[in-house]
């Protein structure tokens, strides 16, 4: 992996998601790249070539208040952290923005609460479900609060796109390779397997040296859900039948609440 994103609305920045993003850069020696999104009558990009100009005069040609204190905020987080990165100002649609960038990247980090518009959504936000349906790389879901990662899970129901999910993940963090690996089927009834048990072991094997198999009873997003509560230090890893779980889970209750009850990274890719 080389190229990260974060999406970032530049009205409201969350630092946390700012250190986590520097983690998972670090983490892969890989370039994180600040996606600031204005709502704008006109989308004009900054690219590589025009951010050139010397930041002073980048912010001051920037109409909104606090646009250039929280670029020069990220990038002092980043240099902090010794990450390498670099900033785009897109002005236009922020969905259409973040997905057209997408297109161009490995990975995209965004904050499940970031919004435009003017009043309070739930968690996810209608941002976030349409970036989660149409984003042209994988998706990961910052926690609000991250200390480290200790264990994978990969949400898996013997679909394509649970296995394509699992299958990126692998590829993209080759770093945790050393880490416990738990493969985690929902049934709707006792009597059932886990789908191709060999042929996913065999392939995980490859990628990890510590795997094991857990199954539940039930509904999935509600299994998923008291599965994952209170849980520390866990990396889930969902594919399309992952989104739809996710959904799920996230409506047991107020939904910041939930939200931080599951403080975990979320990585969410789909077989198209």
């Amino acid at each position: 992996m080389k190229k990260v994103l974060v999406a970032i609305d530049p009205k409201q920045v969350n630092t946390n998601v700012f250190d986590f993003a520097c983690f998972i850069a670090k983490l892969t020696h890989s370039k994180l790249t600040g996606i600031f999104l204005k709502k704008n009558a006109e989308a004009a990009v900054l690219t590589e070539e025009s951010l050139r100009i010397p930041h002073d005069e980048l912010v001051e040609a920037d109409p909104l208040t606090g646009v250039g204190d929280n670029i020069r905020l990220f990038k002092t987080i980043c240099e902090n952290r010794g990450t390498n990165c670099s900033v785009h100002l897109d002005q236009g649609v922020p969905v259409a923005d973040i997905i057209k960038e997408s297109r161009f990247a490995d990975l995209l980090i965004v904050d499940p609460e970031i919004s435009f518009t003017e009043k309070k959504e739930a968690v996810p936000t209608s941002f976030i479900k349409e970036v989660l349906a149409k984003s042209e790389c994988p998706v990961l879901i910052a926690p609000f609060s991250f200390s480290g990662i200790d264990e994978i899970l990969f949400a898996y129901d013997g679909s394509p796109s649970s296995v394509f999910a699992i299958k990126q993940f692998a590829y993209l963090f080759p770093e945790f390779a050393d880490k416990k690996v738990t493969i985690l089927q929902v049934n709707e009834w006792d009597d059932e397997s886990i789908i191709e048990k060999d042929r996913i072991g065999e392939l995980l094997q490859l990628q990890y040296s510590a795997i094991g198999f857990q199954q539940l009873h039930g509904i999935a997003s509600n299994e998923l859900y008291k599965y994952l509560l209170g849980k520390k230090n866990i990396f889930v890893v969902m594919g399309a039948f992952g989104r739809s779980m996710l959904s799920g889970f996230l409506r047991h209750s107020t939904a910041e609440l939930v939200v931080k009850a599951i403080n975990l990274p979320v990585f969410i890719a789909h077989h198209k």
